[in-house]
Parts: C-alpha cells; structure tokens; sequence
C-alpha cells in the first residue's frame, strides 16, 4: 500500500457528479474510513422539492445540524485500522446551497450560523470538487431515478456550481483540486479511474483553486 499524504479528502461536487460513486472507490481501494452523506434520511427533501419557498429555511437548517453531528461524531478519534478518511461531502455544502435556497435576510442569519459552527470543525488537508456541465449532471440525475429530483433545472445546478467556486474563491487557505471531468468515465472506464486518482494522490496541490483537465 502506498503512503498516503493526505489524512482527511473530501469529495465535492454539484449534484449528480459522482461524489459518494469515487469517495466508496477510493475507501475501498486505500482501505480509507468513508464518511457518506446522510440526505436520503432527511424528510425534508422531497418537501423542498415540492414547494421550495415553504421548505427550503427547515431543509437547510436540519442538514446544517445533522452534517455537522455527523461530521463531528466521524472525525472526532482518527480510526487506526485505516489509512485516512475520504468523505462524499463537506460542511461547506450547507452554506453553499443555502446560497440558492434562502431569502436575503434568512441567508444573512444563516450564515453567521454556519460560521460558528464551521470554525470548530477539522477542515480536510484536501478538496477534490468534480466539475461537471449542466446537462451531463441532468443526464446523470434522470438515470438514478430518485423521484424527487425531476424538478432540479440546469439553472439551478449552473446556480449551485457557481455558488461553490464562490466558496473557493472567499476561502484561499484551503487545497482546492478541480476536476473536470466532463469527457471522461471513471466509474465505467478503469483507465480513467486511474487517472483520476494519479491527479489526487501524486499530483501537487497548492492552496487556492487548482484546476486540472483530462
């Protein structure tokens, strides 16, 4: 096995990327310890969905406290049968779909929640963000199927992409690694998945945005 420089990787992306695909590829092939969103548990999901003004202030407040619990519980002891740990999210998801979900004055409020909380969390020696196109990740949303996700837009992804690298941008202390991944398939393609893991683990990453293209 080889030695990992990086303890804590997390997989980010827009919706329909292929994040927990390549977090559950990379955590079985290292032997790295897998932390995977919990939103399928989230009840109110298919709500927003239905009716985003009503839902949208009680969504991103329980995701909020349940990333954080998660997150909290997951990285508090490091586990000692694995080599690091690989996540299909961050913390900063929660800021950065609020972003697009909430009203001025709620965000406003909401934000200065986030930024308690974040400031107590263990930030990743690593972010990995899939960039995707629009219409790829809706191609990709329609195969999975998931009822609920019919009404997500390519607008409304191109608002969720935008809303990351905004993120990136404000945040320039963190290794931000930008993969395009729009001509390739790691998940059918083994030569792909290659390559992919050649530009996180053996590749450089300075602090800012690093892009990379296949």
């Amino acid at each position: 096995m080889e030695k990992i420089k990086y303890n804590y990787i997390v997989i980010e992306g827009n919706i329909g990327a292929g994040k927990t695909t390549l977090a559950s590829m990379i955590a079985r092939d290292y032997n790295a310890k897998l932390i995977l969103e919990r939103f399928a548990d989230n009840p109110f999901l298919p709500k927003f969905y239905n009716d985003p003004s009503r839902y949208s202030f009680p969504l991103e407040l329980s995701f909020l406290a349940d990333r954080y619990r998660q997150l909290k519980e997951e990285l508090v002891e490091p586990d000692l049968f694995k080599s690091f740990t690989v996540a299909d999210y961050y913390f900063m998801k929660s800021l950065v779909f609020s972003s697009k979900t909430l009203e001025q004055d709620e965000f406003s409020l909401y934000r200065q929640i986030f930024y308690i909380i974040y400031s107590s969390l263990p930030k990743p020696d690593l972010y990995v963000y899939l960039h995707v196109p629009p219409e790829r990740l809706l191609k990709n949303i329609a195969m999975r199927g998931r009822e609920y996700e019919k009404s997500i837009t390519a607008d409304y992804l191109s608002g969720i992409q935008e809303s990351y690298f905004t993120f990136f941008r404000q945040n320039k202390e963190n290794r931000y690694l930008v993969l395009d991944v729009s001509n390739i398939d790691f998940v059918a393609c083994h030569d792909d998945y290659l390559k992919v893991k050649e530009m996180i683990f053996t590749e450089p990453v300075a602090q800012g945005i690093n892009l990379r293209n296949f």
